[in-house]
């Protein structure tokens, strides 16, 4: 059986790292070929970015949060649910809600059944929903103004959603990583995703957030290696500057 750095693995993991730096770093375009390249799995991988970012999440000052449209879509498709009465209801349903209500959703929340991937809120439905932290919360699923989930305007939650917003919040490493394509996508499409989500993260800049931004790039398949990117290559030349 191959070893990688010390470890066991398979033929077709062999395969995939075979000819990667990881030390390297790479252009952004250079590093999408590679990924593409190695994603040999038997169904659509996602290709996923991760970011390490200067900042300290434990500092309130330091929390960096948003939401990024993605211009060719995610690949996936998430199942929306959305708290709102009323017109909003009917709003969320045209716009192609999975799931509508208000006090009837609650009671299917609360009692541990979630078949949602994003989830909606109107302003006034938030004192209800709210009763349901303990059980979004640990889910990153309860809805926020600052990634506009808690929005008067459900159509456009609703549609941007399906389209391809991808929420990001730093984790305690001050790592932030998410799904911005798939395998089948293209190159270019998934260069113009890649450079989107960082330019997303890079305007969320915090105000305590001291000396570089931007630390380290990498991007990856589901089952293929990291790649290491050069971080000013995965942003937009305005971004790069800006960071």
């Amino acid at each position: 059986m191959p070893v990688i750095d010390g470890v066991r693995t398979t033929k077709r993991m062999a395969k995939s790292h075979a000819g990667i730096d990881a030390r390297k770093l790479h252009a952004l375009d250079e590093a999408v070929k590679l990924i593409k390249s190695r994603a040999s799995a038997k169904f659509d991988e996602t290709i996923e970015v991760a970011l390490n970012l200067g900042v300290d999440p434990k500092y309130p000052d330091q929390q960096v949060r948003g939401v990024c449209n993605l211009p060719n879509g995610t690949g996936k498709t998430l199942r929306v649910a959305v708290f709102a009465r009323d017109k909003k209801a009917e709003e969320a349903r045209a716009a192609g809600a999975d799931i509508v209500g208000a006090d009837d959703l609650f009671e299917t929340i609360n009692g541990g059944k979630i078949e949602f991937d994003r989830l909606i809120a109107t302003p006034d439905m938030m004192a209800l929903v709210g009763r349901l932290g303990k059980v979004l919360g640990p889910r990153g699923l309860m809805p926020n103004p600052k990634v506009g989930t808690v929005t008067p305007d459900v159509t456009k939650a609703v549609k941007d959603a399906k389209g391809g917003a991808v929420e990001f919040r730093v984790e305690k490493a001050g790592i932030i990583h998410a799904g911005v394509g798939k395998a089948s996508f293209s190159e270019e499409a998934l260069t113009q995703n890649i450079r989107a989500f960082v330019d997303a993260v890079v305007r969320a800049r915090p105000s305590g957030a001291k000396g570089t931004f931007l630390q380290k790039v990498a991007v990856s398949s589901t089952m293929g290696p990291g790649v290491r990117v050069e971080p000013n290559s995965a942003q937009t030349a305005g971004a790069a500057q800006a960071n």
